[in-house]
């Protein structure tokens, strides 16, 4: 317990004796642990969090455009994030003839994860097996993350192309990247959105106006 006394001058005669002072500092020195405590938490909640991605090794940009091509269109899945946390999809190859070849959808259950748990279903049933294995204790974790990379990479998994628009948001990008890891779907990339992709969405939000005039023109 920290203090300081002062006493008085040793009482000289004529003089009024003077009284001991004595000075706590003790709730000064809890005080300060408080404050320092209180910055040391700031501090710790404002640093910046950050997100371990898990992309594809290859780079899409050192692909040529035959290679793009090589997957199946039953096994291509192009994500469209567009504004209003909407989602837009299409199967394959785009048809621009066709405007409803573009499905809309959302971020809820019911909505993407639930087109890319159909698509992917194998792998999805694969990776609950698994899991189940490791809950039980019949597999080491070093063996769970080894044979689960292994389903993610199978051939008959999903492969999706992820394009954000200008109106998506960042929050949409991390939604859809749970949705990849929540759907057992391992192949995946984020590429930047092309003027038929822009179309095609612009087409459907206009019920296929865009195909209308177009066949106008050439009539």
């Amino acid at each position: 317990m920290a203090s300081i006394e002062t006493g008085g001058d040793g009482g000289k005669k004529g003089k009024p004796k003077q009284q001991q002072l004595r000075v706590d500092f003790t709730p000064m020195v809890d005080m300060n642990m408080l404050l320092i405590t209180f910055f040391m938490f700031c501090t710790t909640m404002s640093k910046p969090q950050t997100m371990e991605l898990v992309l594809p090794t290859k780079d899409t940009k050192d692909m040529t455009e035959e290679e793009k091509n090589k997957v199946k269109d039953s096994k291509a899945i192009t994500v469209i994030l567009g504004e209003n946390d909407k989602v837009y999809y299409y199967f394959g190859k785009p048809d621009y003839d066709d405007y409803t070849s573009l499905k809309e959808t959302d971020f809820s259950p019911e909505g993407i994860r639930k087109v890319l748990v159909e698509r992917n279903i194998e792998n999805v049933r694969k990776m609950q097996e698994l899991r189940k294995k490791k809950y039980a204790k019949q597999i080491s974790n070093e063996d769970f993350d080894k044979e689960a990379k292994e389903i993610r990479a199978s051939k008959d998994g999903q492969v999706v192309l992820i394009k954000p628009t200008d109106g998506s948001t960042f929050r949409n990008l991390v939604d859809i990247l749970d949705e990849m890891a929540i759907c057992s779907i391992g192949v995946y990339a984020i590429v930047e959105m092309t003027d038929g992709d822009n179309f095609l969405v612009e087409n459907l939000q206009k019920s296929g106006a865009l195909t209308q005039q177009a066949a106008a023109v050439k009539h």
